[in-house]
């Protein structure tokens, strides 16, 4: 019952108007009323009312009122009421409104005229508008510009009309005069439009003859002229040279929406190097001086596709598109650098990791309450430029350390885990990473960070001075010990908070100490400060310990790294230095620093008391220094390293897989045609048009033309909607697209009657929304109709679409037939593709998205890397899990995998699965979302598909 209208009109629902009440209304002479009544009725007439016995009141009341509101809404109203009756013939009162319409386009005040030459734009009924023709053609000769302007719309949609070209034939020649003489560009573009549309060979000829004007002439105008260029070169490819000249011409228009639109009808066009350079400079410009943040991220997204197609242009503009880092939003900062880190090449490499390295430097200095998280995305983008090029690595290494001790634990994350990257694959690098490391340890306030920086020093000191320094630091970071001592109270008190960190002496002294809050205690303080820099003791000597006041907060974890690279140290100071006593002294330090840990773990200080493993693992450490064999030693001192880099390897290793699976494979067929291009006439033709035909020629010798959809997955999509025995067949081919499903249904009729008001009725269950009403359609007897159907789509959760067929036989009018169709699944697959984050990422949003679908295993495979390749395939899924990590058989598997949908969402998956004795596979599969919808889907997913079936 809802009917389409042109202007929303605010009514309250909760008052409901009478007919009675609007009559009156309209019958007075308050203006105020009249509006108020008019704006009723239109409401009553769009929810389904049809008050006819309005139309006589509104006729000679509402009629000759000259309020232009008034009028408005009485042209809305007109629109909106039913003009024929139900066998088509427009109805007889309809006469009556004619010789109003012919006194508006007749009407002195310019606004009248041009309202109503924009209602007759919306009128199909041929028996009203035909009267009126001489009155429209008239008002294009209008002094006024907005007359004219509407004129020229009315006519073209009377043109338009399925009589048009009878009404009035010579509309084009009319408007091709008008064009010709008129002078507002409002109005020549809507004569241009017209052209365009109906006759498309008056707007070439035009365009043609002014060409050398068209930089004149308004936005408006220029970018119809861009849409018939694009529309006259996909019919007529052999006109390309001439529109694409005409094209890079409009790009020193003024209008930054008619640049943005040649660079992309360029694109779209041409693939010469010439006009994709052109195309590219553009886009580039506008991002510099656009200010609105959603036009940088498009033209952004514009810049990408054209890294995708023509990366060998846009290498040499990598440096151009960086200068975007300079917008404060890190939605643009972030896109800019993906775009960038696919573009650096060994001859721009340098100029990058420079450029980088300055935005780098500039957040150390600015304020800006984003700065951790822009130096975090610069820092991973250093990273992956070392990574391809292992020579930068020098250039920003020691610039990166600084930020150890960041704020930011993701920045300073980063950080350490580049630098344990560089100092692997950079040997020489070696000595002054280790040296920096040492000097700059004890800012490092993050208990990740200092794992981590504990295991590159506890690996990478070789050397005698730097094995020394690395224990120094260490003790120096962790402090007095022991870490506690009972006061007289019986309380445990740390024994570094009354005296100095650093004492420059090597003599141990103990004394009592009056505490802040009256109590006595006693503080000792014995620290050897000959092998620490200055720079470490003037830190040391402003701030307590980083080591010392993690474990301290209960980080029993860091403390059985910091014995487990104390063990390494010592290890390899035994092979480096040739004085027992040295290595003695050394060892007796490192027992005493692990044994106060467990001491004070063991301890009623703290509210938690120190976990098992930590405590198993330091406690290995004591016994290994007291006892070490030659195998410990190897696997202590190589085996770690062998691991580390094999990690690397296959990182390396996933990393070149993953870009040749992007790379695109195509291959020309057998039969194709071969053009030779240097046995062409080059005649009269321009160098981008030889351009353009040298690219055509390798694209289509490459296969890039080649469609590579399979005709056997079409098939696949095509679902049976009906029986074959029912009276209409149907059946449907969807097309999922990112935001919206297209249904194509063919319905056939295999009756020997005439099927009348056929209507297709879909609804929807779930994020789904039918964009368009369903119309009506007659068929003839065993003849077939397309029809198509938009479903909007919101989110990654399963929809599903029902509907059914209702139509009227020829011989039983007042009888409708229904018929019900089979549903429609929305298969989750269609929205997510495998995508990939990195092992910190992924723990993140582990632990941050809050729904979670837990789907118990249930299956008859007995192996466990089938099993998990079977999920993989099944959900369109990638393993994040190195190969590595699954080699061998032991009887339990776990994996994470990872899925990005088309909506931004992701969705992560963690396989657990043990094999039982009876070989039968058990366990769980976890998924987890930031919303509930693809939790729930994956999991009935799984569910159905995890036993094996299709």
């Amino acid at each position: 019952m809802e009917k389409s209208c042109t202007l929303l009109v605010h009514f309250d629902k909760g008052t409901p108007a009478l007919a009675n009440e609007i009559r009156e209304a309209l019958e007075g002479n308050d203006v105020a009323a009249k509006i108020d009544a008019m704006k009723k009725a239109i409401m009553l007439l769009l929810n389904g009312d049809t008050i006819p016995q309005l139309f006589i009141t509104i006729i000679r009341y509402v009629l000759p009122s000259e309020d232009h509101t008034v009028q408005k809404l009485l042209l809305l109203y007109l629109e909106i009421i039913d003009k024929t009756d139900s066998k088509g013939k427009v109805l007889p009162e309809m006469i009556l409104i004619c010789q109003n319409l012919r006194n508006n386009l007749q009407h002195p005040n310019e606004y009248i005229r041009g309202v109503t030459l924009r209602f007759l734009c919306r009128l199909n009924e041929t028996e009203i508008i035909e009267p009126l023709i001489p009155s429209i053609l008239s008002n294009l000769e209008h002094r006024h510009p907005f007359v004219r302007r509407n004129a020229v719309l009315a006519v073209m949609s009377l043109y338009k009309l399925p009589q048009g070209e009878l009404l009035l034939d010579s509309a084009p020649e009319i408007i091709d005069k008008l064009l010709s003489t008129e002078q507002d560009n409002s109005t020549k573009r809507n004569a241009f439009l017209m052209l365009f549309n109906c006759a498309q060979d008056r707007a070439i000829n035009y365009l043609l003859t002014h060409i050398d004007r068209i930089n004149d002439w308004g936005e408006q105008l220029q970018m119809v002229v861009l849409e018939l260029i694009r529309k006259v070169c996909r019919t007529n490819k052999d006109e390309k040279g001439k529109y694409i000249k005409l094209i890079i011409s409009l790009l020193n228009a003024p209008s930054t929406a008619v640049i943005y639109e040649c660079a992309g009808t360029l694109v779209s066009l041409s693939s010469a190097p010439t006009a994709i350079r052109a195309a590219a400079t553009t886009y580039w410009q506008l991002l510099l001086s656009q200010s609105d943040n959603n036009v940088k991220l498009i033209v952004l997204d514009r810049l990408n596709e054209l890294k995708s197609s023509y990366r060998e242009i846009m290498v040499e503009m990598v440096l151009d598109i960086l200068r975007a880092l300079s917008s404060p939003n890190l939605d643009i900062r972030r896109k800019t650098l993906d775009i960038a880190l696919e573009l650096i090449a060994p001859r721009n490499i340098g100029e990058v990791v420079m450029m980088l390295k300055k935005e780098v430097v500039k957040t150390q200095g600015g304020e800006h309450e984003k700065n951790g998280e822009y130096r975090q995305m610069l820092v991973q983008a250093i990273h992956a430029c070392a990574i391809k090029f292992p020579e930068v690595a020098s250039t920003v290494v020691h610039v990166l350390m600084d930020f150890l001790g960041d704020t930011n634990v993701a920045s300073a994350m980063d950080v350490v885990v580049f630098v344990r990257e560089i100092i692997e694959t950079n040997p020489k690098l070696r000595v002054s990473i280790v040296t920096r490391l040492l000097d700059t340890f004890y800012q490092i306030r993050a208990a990740r960070v200092c794992s981590c920086a504990l295991w590159i020093i506890g690996e990478y000191c070789l050397s005698l001075a730097e094995v020394e320094s690395g224990i120094a630091t260490i003790k120096q970071c962790v402090g007095d010990l022991p870490f506690y001592t009972l006061n007289e109270e019986g309380e445990g008190e740390d024994t570094s908070k009354s005296a100095p960190l650093v004492s420059l002496t090597n003599v141990s002294s103990r004394r009592p100490a009056v505490l802040a809050d009256g109590t006595y205690a006693t503080q000792s303080a014995a620290v050897e400060t000959a092998l620490l820099p200055p720079t470490l003791v003037q830190g040391l000597q402003s701030s307590t310990g980083n080591l010392r006041s993690l474990i301290l907060s209960g980080d029993f974890f860091l403390g059985a790294v910091i014995a487990c690279t104390l063990t390494k140290l010592i290890l390899r100071l035994e092979e480096v230095q040739t004085s027992k006593v040295e290595v003695n002294k050394a060892t007796t330090q490192a027992l005493l620093i692990m044994v106060s840990i467990l001491q004070l773990g063991q301890s009623s200080v703290l509210p938690h008391p120190i976990d098992n493993d930590s405590h198993d693992r330091i406690v290995l450490c004591i016994r290994l220094l007291c006892n070490t064999g030659d195998e410990i030693r190897k696997i202590w001192l190589q085996s770690c390293r062998q691991s580390f880099v094999k990690m690397l390897s296959d990182k390396q290793c996933r990393e070149t897989e993953e870009i040749k699976a992007k790379a695109q494979i195509s291959n020309a067929q057998p039969d194709d045609l071969i053009d030779f291009y240097h046995l062409k006439s080059r005649k009269g033709m321009s160098q981008l048009e030889l351009e353009d035909e040298v690219q055509d020629d390798l694209k289509r010798a490459t296969g890039e033309f080649t469609k590579d959809a399979d005709d056997a997955n079409k098939l696949n999509r095509i679902l049976q909607l009906t029986g074959f025995s029912d009276p209409v067949y149907a059946e449907a081919y969807v097309t999922v697209n990112h935001y919206d499903i297209v249904l194509d249904v063919t319905v056939i009729n295999r009756t020997k009657e005439t099927l009348q008001n056929l209507c297709l009725e879909l609804a929807t269950m779930g994020d789904l929304k039918l964009v368009e009403r369903p119309q009506n359609y007659t068929l003839a007897p065993e003849s077939s109709k397309q029809i198509k159907a938009n479903i909007k789509v919101s989110s990654t959760e399963t929809g599903v679409i029902f509907g059914n067929i209702v139509y009227e036989t020829s011989s039983n009018v007042l009888e409708r037939t229904v018929i019900v169709l089979n549903d429609i699944h929305i298969d989750i697959m269609d929205y997510i593709s495998p995508a990939s984050c990195a092992d910190v990422a992924f723990r993140t949003m582990w632990a941050e998205f809050e729904w979670e679908n837990k789907v118990a295993v249930n299956t008859v495979m007995q192996d466990e890397r089938e099993f998990l390749n079977h999920i993989i395939k099944c959900t369109n899924m990638k393993c994040l899990t190195p190969p590595s990590a699954l080699e061998g058989d032991c009887g339990f598997l776990a994996a994470n995998l990872y899925a990005k949908s088309v909506f931004g969402e992701d969705a992560l998956v963690n396989i657990s699965v043990e094999k039982q004795a009876d070989d039968k596979l058990s366990g769980y599969i976890r998924i987890r979302s930031k919303t509930q919808g693809i939790a729930l889907s994956l999991g009935d997913k799984i569910t159905l598909k995890q036993k094996g079936g299709a």
